[in-house]
């Protein structure tokens, strides 16, 4: 079952039981536990998803520690905080205790707040490793449209990346409001676009050029004017199937802001992450089967992230093929080839559908330990190529000097 079905799913659920539901506690079990499930994290172990945790930097209230709901943690790193509340109540965090939490976990980089109908979602835009007072995407169980699933895809568990987060979190907010800025000054245009605008008519053409001052009965006059050629250009655009042009996603620099992102973070980030020595031993395995291609002779990489280690050809960390997940209760990796040529390639195990990939992971497979890599190497041999194969035009002796730079 694909992400999609599994969250249409649990939104027919929720509908029908919510009425039932009463309470923090029933909430959480009925509702917010389904949810945490769809996206990816498995409710069952508690090295994963952690009820009732205690920081050790927890202080005391009432003669009790403060605790969050529930610490969702990757490879034993706690990425996302889930505060619950009561179906019925609104969905807002009140007495501050997430957010200290928010600010003391130096991985976490999500805080969710919840009623299970609407999962409100924070992050640290305005200040560094300190939660934003409003949520950067909101989200509704029995309300939502296509965009609303792509953009909770961002969470779940085979897909958390904080660049990747960061960047869209900061995509979602502004674009939220430059849409309204837009929406304001097409409806009613301030003197100062009315004065850029007259200001540029120059530039389309010379007999369009106002001259002299720019007073404010020239202003008055170009109001009008303004608002009939925004009304002119918008039912031009819609003759022009502006429904077909909207729905084109806005090609952004995604890999270069991401890359850039990973060079600002890395002295931090170093901080924060320990390379384990099974990550290492498991790097080291990679590399010496890749190194038998007899099509390819690219350098290898890693990227260690709190959520997963990352292994990449030398040039960019997006260039990755392998993706993994090593902590000691589940072991696993995603790669970028299908399903069904997984499974022709590592037959013994198990291999799972990436269902909610926002990139083009597509496929995981389930290890028990590192020396299984050893029984794969047909596999990760396969995985390597098809990466090299996108990258060809760059010799290695490119990526040398590259590396060397």
């Amino acid at each position: 079952m694909g992400f999609i079905e599994d969250i249409t799913k649990l939104s027919e659920q929720v509908r029908k039981r919510a009425d039932q539901v009463v309470g923090e506690e029933a909430t959480k079990m009925a509702l917010i536990v389904p949810f945490l499930s769809a996206l990816g994290y498995d409710v069952y172990d508690p090295s994963e998803v952690m009820p009732e945790y205690v920081a050790d930097f927890a202080i005391k209230k009432a003669g009790q520690f403060e605790k969050v709901d529930y610490a969702l943690a990757i490879n034993n790193n706690i990425v996302m905080l889930v505060e619950a509340k009561a179906r019925g109540q609104k969905a807002e965090a009140h007495d501050g205790q997430l957010s200290r939490y928010f600010n003391g976990l130096l991985t976490t980089k999500v805080a969710i707040v919840t009623n299970g109908v609407e999962y409100r979602f924070f992050t640290d835009l305005r200040d560094k490793n300190v939660m934003d007072k409003e949520p950067f995407f909101s989200f509704n169980i029995l309300e939502y449209d296509v965009k609303d699933i792509d953009n909770l895809k961002f969470f779940h568990r085979d897909n958390f990346d904080v660049t990747a987060i960061t960047n869209y979190a900061e995509e979602m907010v502004y674009v939220k409001g430059m849409t309204h800025l837009l929406g304001n000054l097409l409806r009613s245009p301030s003197e100062e676009f009315v004065r850029f605008l007259v200001a540029e008519l120059g530039t389309v053409a010379p007999s369009y050029e106002i001259k002299g001052r720019m007073t404010g009965k020239v202003i008055d006059k170009f109001k009008p004017i303004v608002k009939k050629s925004i009304q002119g250009s918008l039912v031009e655009l819609m003759t022009r199937s502006l429904s077909q042009e909207i729905t084109q996603p806005v090609e952004l620099e995604v890999e270069q802001e991401i890359e850039e992102e990973d060079k600002q973070q890395e002295s931090q980030e170093s901080t924060k992450i320990v390379t384990t020595a099974e990550e290492i031993e498991a790097f080291e395995k990679i590399k010496a089967i890749t190194r038998t291609s007899k099509s390819y002779n690219f350098e290898l990489q890693y990227k260690d992230t709190a959520s997963y280690f990352g292994i990449n050809l030398v040039g960019k960390t997006t260039w990755w093929f392998l993706r993994l997940y090593l902590s000691s209760q589940k072991k696993s990796f995603i790669t970028r080839l299908s399903v069904d040529e997984v499974k022709s390639l590592a037959s013994n195990f198990e291999v799972q559908e990436v269902t909610a990939s926002v990139g083009d992971a597509t496929s995981k497979v389930i290890i028990s330990s590192v020396s299984d890599f050893d029984k794969l190497t047909s596999l990760i041999l396969r995985c390597y190529e098809a990466e090299a194969a996108k990258h060809q035009t760059f010799t290695p002796d490119v990526i040398r000097m590259e590396k060397s730079a």
